[in-house]
């Protein structure tokens, strides 16, 4: 056991320090814009995918990376759209989706998130995976809109659906549809890195990230096209694939508890070992594992 836990520890102290020197680096980051459909486009960075919809009643974003790229973001935003952004969704609290929140909403643009990302973001926040502290974020950086279940905007023609999915990667998780353009925003409910990361001291909960994927699954088409909170531009397909991996994960996790064997016996079984990770799988099977039993 004690050699699975420094294993674990290493690898998120690894994690923790890349983040620490790639924030020192943003000199560096391009923004990449890939027009999605209709209006709507995503941006790529660093920190998670940024949704765009541009049109004539100004721009609405759907998160915004790191605050120290936000003149990037405002060039980029330049080349498609020369109206100013109105309007920025969170789709949860943690930096690497709002810490632009200062910039923008020091500019004028109203921040809208769950009731939740407003709590999360007037407060210092430990995030315990990677035993870092998240600072509470200047006023001007907190929602001024929030909601507690969905919102509706209706703008650039495309009627915008924001509605909450509980406890999943955290407790404030917005899900955004642009409905004429058939395009889904997950944030980090779906990500394309593999084994995902849930922030349970911040309200997330494996079963949680389960039920609302089946929830997405319910709602997209062969059609739709995802932007999820990392990675690729994805469809119903990745969506699926993702929901097996956890399902399987739970699955396995869950057969060795009924046959009595410890967490060790069960990590020593590797019940991710197909999947990929760019966080310690140790911890995601020890994570699984604390979610059942309780």
């Amino acid at each position: 056991m004690k050699k699975h836990i420094l294993a674990g520890n290493i690898a998120f102290l690894l994690i923790f320090l890349n983040f620490q020197l790639s924030a020192q680096n943003f000199d560096t980051v391009k923004i990449k814009t890939t027009k999605v459909a209709g209006s709507v486009y995503m941006l790529e960075g660093s920190g998670g995918n940024i949704g765009a919809l541009v049109g004539n009643d100004g721009i609405i974003l759907v998160d915004d990376q790191f605050a120290p790229l936000s003149d990037k973001i405002k060039t980029a935003l330049a080349a498609i759209s020369n109206k100013p952004i109105r309007f920025i969704i969170n789709t949860h609290y943690h930096f690497d989706h709002a810490d632009g929140n200062k910039v923008y909403g020091s500019e004028g643009a109203v921040i809208v998130a769950h009731e939740n990302v407003r709590k999360r973001l007037s407060t210092d926040q430990f995030i315990a995976t990677f035993k870092m502290e998240q600072k509470a974020s200047p006023y001007d950086a907190l929602p001024k809109i929030t909601f507690s279940e969905s919102l509706t905007f209706n703008m650039n023609g495309e009627t915008i659906q924001i509605f909450h999915v509980k406890n999943a990667h955290t407790d404030g998780d917005a899900v955004i549809y642009f409905k004429e353009s058939n395009v889904l925003h997950t944030g980090d409910v779906f990500v394309r890195y593999g084994l995902p990361f849930i922030d349970m001291s911040g309200g997330g909960n494996l079963d949680g990230m389960i039920a609302a994927i089946d929830l997405l699954l319910k709602q997209v088409n062969e059609k739709t096209i995802i932007i999820p909170g990392h990675g690729a531009l994805s469809n119903k397909k990745d969506l699926q694939d993702y929901n097996t991996m956890l399902l399987t994960v739970r699955g396995r996790v869950a057969d060795g508890i009924k046959s009595g064997k410890t967490l060790d016996q069960i990590i020593d079984s590797n019940p991710v070992k197909e999947y990929n990770s760019i966080f310690d799988k140790i911890e995601f099977v020890r994570f699984v594992y604390d979610s059942i039993k309780k």
